[in-house]
């Protein structure tokens, strides 16, 4: 079986996208398919493809069905298209009715679709090989950030709560990602020359920015908008505990009864979970527990098994032909 997967997101680049789709060509090449990644589909001949992002990837999406209007076509579903796209973008709209079947990273995503699209629709948790959790400082208490600074991430919002913590509680935060425009480059600045105890890193490479996980007291995701973070199935899997914004996407990463929770955009009420984490060691290990209790999820031979169980159900459905 020959599989083309499409993800706008070009070679090298760091986000979730591409990962997904490196990730999902491992596994693919693992069971036996012939499996390429492409940023846009190039007209070669296929049995499956695997399209990445509603909006952006519609044109492959048309095209394949133009071309291949019995050949499976397999959708998998992002933050943007879940929480923002789907409601309003007609091309995006016409993509979810081109698929035969989607994929949803969490299960909080499902909520997000009419009930025929989520008849067709599976959920895959993205898969993460486990990094070994390093000791943390013992002189401070660190928490790491991990994300591209854009507007869906409020990537400064755990830096402005830094600005409500006492000083005396030794709390630093370490922020690692690309400024995705010089605004937000200079933001950053600002905020450290304000801040001391807060640093900004840029983008590292990822071995980098997991060394820096490993080591962290807790991680904080403050995003706004999130169809699966693979950031968070990194802590899962390396075991950190999470201090997250209460949004759809990482309630379905990390559980509805995940204590670690703050209203999204709150400062006050991160700066408070911060804190928190940092004096309560009973409260600490209790986010420590529920994450423990998740790593399965994210484990690869569960993210392969589900993926080839999903590809049995397309082969089995009748979908085929020219």
């Amino acid at each position: 079986m020959r599989i083309s997967i499409v993800t706008p997101a070009p070679p090298g680049s760091r986000h979730g996208n591409r990962n997904t789709a490196e990730r999902w060509l491992r596994h693919l090449r693992a069971l036996g398919y012939r499996t390429d990644v492409m940023v846009e589909w190039d007209g070669r001949d296929a049995d499956l493809l695997i399209a990445l992002h509603a909006r952006r990837s519609h044109a492959a999406i048309k095209a394949w069905r133009a071309r291949y209007p019995r050949r499976p076509l397999l959708l998998v579903l992002t933050g943007t298209d879940l929480y923002r796209d789907i409601r309003s973008d007609p091309d995006a709209q016409e993509s979810l009715e081109l698929a035969d079947r989607m994929v949803v990273l969490q299960t909080r995503g499902l909520d997000e679709l009419a009930s025929a699209h989520r008849a067709k629709t599976r959920v895959i948790f993205q898969s993460i090989r486990a990094y070994r959790r390093q000791v943390a400082p013992r002189g401070y208490f660190l928490v790491t950030v991990i994300g591209h600074l854009r507007e869906e991430k409020d990537p400064f919002r755990a830096a402005h709560a830094l600005a409500l913590v006492p000083a005396d509680e030794k709390i630093r935060v370490v922020h690692m990602g690309k400024a995705m425009s010089v605004e937000f480059e200079n933001q950053a600045r600002e905020l450290m020359c304000r801040e001391p105890r807060y640093r900004w890193l840029g983008e590292l490479d990822h071995s980098g920015a997991m060394r820096w996980l490993a080591r962290s007291h807790v991680m904080v995701i403050s995003s706004l908008m999130e169809g699966g973070a693979h950031v968070v199935s990194e802590a899962i899997a390396t075991g950190v505990p999470v201090i997250a914004s209460a949004i759809p996407g990482n309630v379905g990463l990390l559980g509805e009864d995940y204590p670690g929770y703050y209203p999204a955009g709150d400062e006050k009420a991160l700066a408070a979970l911060m804190s928190r984490a940092r004096s309560d060691s009973r409260w600490l290990g209790s986010l420590q527990s529920a994450i423990g209790q998740r790593r399965d999820l994210v484990s690869p031979d569960t993210e392969r098994r589900v993926l080839q169980m999903l590809l049995a159900e397309l082969a089995g459905s009748g979908i085929g032909g020219n």
